[in-house]
């Protein structure tokens, strides 16, 4: 039973006031809260078990060891991942499409060779592909989203063409919600010989997530969307994709002897996983997912999908309201602009004063805001915590700020 009271119970922030208001946290997109499970495992860990990992053979060092690479197998089983050695730990999902930008597409992509994006796209799935476009040549080619904001998954894979060598596609996207079929892009893509990287910040913390069914040989995820501390995240890399990358940091753990004239690598995942890792933020994210799988993730995608359709009939009443991204099946976010309001910081300052936290700005998402027309939207990102008393809380809020803008 999913039982959103003592859901909410557990997260101790959202009891406070903002403003003198209760707080109505919605910019989970950006960040989720923290329930206390995760904050006592990281408390626990700084006072009574921290130590550095893999290097010492005392009780604490061993103990911390033993806690941080437990959480690959809690990565792997939320993902669905049998092997859990094709998941390397790292700080979130920025560093992992950089490990892959790094390690796999830079040693192998050449001049005039193409990587298929959407526009969609996070800055952080677009600006290491750029470097490699800067440094090196490489075409970066476009997919626009439907007149809906879909993605047309056919779309994507009719941008492959004879030198399209990646497609690194969201899951779902942070400013609209869309959800994209990344399995139907994934078996196109390997029908056409190319591999397929799949932004899963998002996409992994409104639904469940199986990358074997996905097929995908890159799946990246940040650790602070999913309820656990910022600076922890993971990739999933295919093992054969794996033989196939140069180390993309150097320093300790990833190596196995080092001397004047040579170095021997360790063998992956370690070969990713340079120097002291974030080990108590990692240990915090072991905690997260195994409290988000004992919720059950299909319970926490029909609570959030309750939320979203709420949220679209309230919406909906509100014809001074441009919402961007209206799709049944999406996530429940929602960007939108205000008529009449100057820019998106004017609404979500009014908002804030009603003890609303929203998002306001482009999102890190500047090919999609030239796409729509926009140079910058509101957005209401809902979690698992969140009520329909708190979209009624947003409405009133907007109405509030529609009178003052009249």
């Amino acid at each position: 039973m999913f039982d959103l009271q003592k859901i909410r119970a557990d997260f101790p922030i959202l009891s406070r006031e903002v403003n003198g208001k209760p707080l109505t946290y919605l910019d989970n997109g950006a960040s989720a809260q923290k329930p206390q499970v995760v904050i006592d495992a990281v408390t626990r860990a700084y006072t009574e078990e921290y130590a550095n990992v893999h290097r010492g053979l005392h009780y604490l060092s061993n103990l911390a060891t033993e806690k941080y690479e437990s959480v690959r197998g809690t990565i792997a089983r939320f993902l669905g991942v049998t092997d859990e050695d094709e998941i390397v730990l790292n700080s979130g999902t920025t560093e992992g499409i950089n490990l892959v930008a790094y390690g796999w597409a830079m040693p192998r992509l050449q001049a005039g060779d193409e990587i298929v994006l959407s526009v969609m796209e996070h800055h952080a799935n677009i600006v290491p592909w750029h470097f490699l476009r800067e440094r090196q040549g490489v075409v970066l080619k476009w997919v626009d989203v439907d007149a809906d904001v879909g993605l047309d998954p056919q779309a994507v894979i009719d941008a492959i063409g004879p030198k399209t060598k990646l497609v690194a596609v969201t899951h779902c996207s942070n400013v609209l919600g869309t959800v994209v079929d990344v399995k139907a892009i994934t078996e196109g893509a390997h029908a056409k010989g190319v591999p397929v990287l799949v932004d899963g910040s998002q996409g992994a913390v409104h639904m469940p997530v199986d990358v074997q069914d996905i097929g995908c040989d890159f799946y990246a995820i940040t650790g602070h969307k999913l309820y656990g501390p910022s600076g922890s995240g993971a990739i999933y890399i295919k093992s054969d994709r794996m033989a196939e990358m140069r180390p993309f940091i150097g320093g300790g753990d990833m190596i196995k002897e080092v001397s004047k004239d040579q170095v021997i690598y360790n063998d992956p995942p370690m070969k990713f996983e340079a120097g002291t890792p974030g080990i108590v933020q990692t240990i915090g994210l072991g905690v997260a997912l195994d409290y988000l799988m004992d919720l059950g993730m299909d319970n926490v995608a029909a609570h959030e999908a309750e939320i979203r359709d709420y949220a679209m009939q309230r919406f909906a009443g509100l014809n001074w309201i441009q919402l961007q991204g209206t799709r049944p099946d999406k996530a429940a976010i929602f960007s939108f602009t205000l008529d009449g309001a100057g820019h998106a910081h004017d609404i979500s300052t009014i908002l804030d004063k009603k003890g609303v936290a929203v998002r306001a700005g482009h999102h890190c998402a500047g090919p999609l805001m030239d796409f729509l027309g926009v140079t910058a939207t509101c957005r209401a990102s809902f979690g698992l915590y969140n009520s329909k008393d708190e979209v009624d809380t947003l409405i009133e809020a907007l109405e509030l700020a529609h009178d003052l803008f009249a």
